[in-house]
């Protein structure tokens, strides 16, 4: 029986959550969509979270403010920021916050089986 991993998505825009959740069922894992930072965290109350795609710019509370909360929380899933943003002072902030990586928007969809066969442990 193949394990099943939940990814969740944590992005203001609904058409990218829903396009990001398609490929993630085409790459045999269950996506959750989070539409805030702060529906993340309040999911991760009930749910079971494997790993994350953060965006960085959303309203109410922003990547860095998120991480920034799950950190003191003392939650260590892993995180890749996926943004629009290519700012070093932005990658290094979140690197330093403990993001597994940093990916920008358009190279998210060539990379996805790549980043979750790092990111996810054991076949899918």
């Amino acid at each position: 029986m193949k394990p099943s991993f939940h990814v969740a998505i944590v992005d203001d825009d609904p058409r990218l959550r829903k396009l990001i959740a398609e490929e993630l069922t085409d790459e045999g894992v269950i996506p959750l969509p989070c539409e805030t930072g702060l529906s993340l965290l309040e999911l991760m109350e009930s749910e079971s979270v494997d790993l994350i795609f953060l965006d960085l710019m959303m309203p109410a509370m922003d990547g860095v403010a998120c991480l920034e909360e799950m950190r003191q929380r003392s939650i260590q899933i892993p995180v890749i920021v996926v943004t629009a943003l290519n700012d070093e002072i932005k990658r290094q902030t979140v690197f330093d916050l403990g993001a597994a990586d940093y990916i920008l928007k358009p190279d998210l969809f060539e990379r996805l089986p790549e980043l979750l066969d790092e990111h996810l442990p054991g076949p899918r």
